[in-house]
């Protein structure tokens, strides 16, 4: 059965916001095997994770940075440097928000990698969803692929003029930094483009629209939609519960 892009929504929605609110390292270390499970399942793989330790490696840094040298609650101290120390406490603390982090990202890329956008899009305007909306929904989904093709067309054109990159992260890094001006400049330039053009096919116009494109739904999915909400829901006021054990 294929799942409607509204159901894949809600259960990476739903899955992110539920492993956030438990908190629980079990948890969050199971919902990242899961996902990167189907992901190589789905074939999406090879795009997700490189995707994903772009994101993590350096929040991951900081989270270490953050946590693991001057966290408060720190009493085991593993190493010190004047007034900044290492704890166990905090080594811990920032490796259980890792964890966490890393499983709502691979959900996220997951989702983001796995659904249609020309369906999502179609299903959120068959909704009533303006297409505005609809239409900053699917941008975001397909940004990080827009960025990296739109990198290495201007790598490839700076190399036919005679820039040469050396092998290695340091020589990368210089370089993207010459690549980075032309990189915003077309991004704005682009969006202006899409602004216009959209402008000119009404598409902030009021009233009701149509679509050529019909996404198969079923009534199991239409139930477990909103199932999927509340379960959310339901996650974050137990979390936020005054006594409760998530509080």
């Amino acid at each position: 059965m294929r799942l409607h892009p509204l159901t894949l929504l809600a259960a990476a929605g739903s899955t992110a916001v539920m492993t956030t609110a438990a908190a629980s390292l079990p948890l969050s270390l199971t919902v990242a095997v899961v996902a990167v499970g189907i992901s190589a399942v789905s074939g999406s793989a090879r795009r997700l994770l490189p995707t994903a330790v772009a994101i993590l490696v350096p929040l991951g840094f900081s989270l270490l940075l953050v946590h693991g040298l001057s966290f408060p609650g720190g009493v085991t101290v593993l190493a010190q440097w004047g007034p900044v120390r290492v704890t166990a406490e905090g080594l811990a603390f920032a490796g259980g928000r890792g964890v966490q982090l890393s499983a709502v990202v691979l959900v996220l890329l997951l989702f983001s990698f796995s659904v249609s956008v020309p369906d999502l899009v179609a299903a959120l305007s068959a909704r009533g969803v303006r297409g505005r909306f609809a239409f900053v929904l699917a941008s975001t989904l397909t940004l990080l692929p827009a960025i990296a093709a739109r990198v290495d067309h201007i790598r490839q054109a700076q190399e036919a003029r005679g820039l040469v990159i050396r092998r290695g992260p340091v020589a990368r890094l210089a370089a993207f930094r010459q690549q980075a001006v032309p990189l915003v400049l077309s991004l704005v330039e682009d969006a202006g483009t899409r602004a216009a053009a959209l402008e000119a096919r009404g598409f902030g116009a009021p009233g009701p629209r149509t679509s050529y494109r019909e996404v198969p739904d079923s009534a199991a999915q239409r139930l477990l939609r909103p199932a999927l909400v509340l379960a959310a829901a339901a996650a974050v006021a137990w979390r936020l519960w005054p006594g409760s054990g998530g509080a």
